[in-house]
């Protein structure tokens, strides 16, 4: 197979994962000792989140004419790429939590939903909680109203029982 027919093979493979990505988060993991990233490519499969080294020209041209294509100003160095397809946090929240622990983990740019961030944005987007604990919090939230309505209902129905009996 030539040279570039190994390279468009890379390329659509980019493509392909970008077309069903909801975010894409660049980080730097220079310097991760093999057991760390181990664990990080764990946690990050667990959430759905495919995660992958490219090389940078073959994002250059996976990226152009799409949501991501403000990624290109930041493709320097080496660069991994995690794309989340269903919570389109998943994949920065992840990789935030390692780098707190890991310091040669560092965050490049991202997009998400079609805005694209640099560093200090996609940290800011890490720490935004998964749509699951949004939810749960927006129902709890619906559940104390809806108790202590329900509370004073009963002691009015009890009351006018009281005085219906008496």
């Amino acid at each position: 197979m030539a040279k570039i027919e190994q390279k468009q093979v890379v390329v659509n493979e980019i493509k392909e994962k970008l077309e069903r990505a909801t975010s894409v988060v660049m980080v730097d993991a220079r310097g991760l000792t093999v057991e760390q990233d181990t664990a990080l490519r764990k946690q990050l499969r667990e959430a759905g989140v495919d995660y992958k080294v490219y090389k940078n020209t073959m994002v250059h041209f996976a990226i152009q004419g799409t949501q991501f294509e403000g990624l290109d100003e930041y493709l320097a160095g080496p660069s991994a790429f995690a794309f989340s397809y269903e919570d389109a946090t998943a994949g920065a929240s992840i990789l935030n939590k390692v780098a707190k622990d890991v310091k040669e983990l560092e965050f490049k740019a991202g997009v998400v939903e079609g805005i694209v961030y640099d560093a200090a944005g996609m940290k800011l987007i890490a720490d935004i909680p998964s749509r699951e604990v949004l939810l749960s919090k927006l129902l709890g939230s619906f559940k104390s109203p809806l108790s202590s309505f329900a509370r004073v209902i009963d002691q009015i129905a009890k009351k006018d029982g009281e005085a219906a009996a008496e």
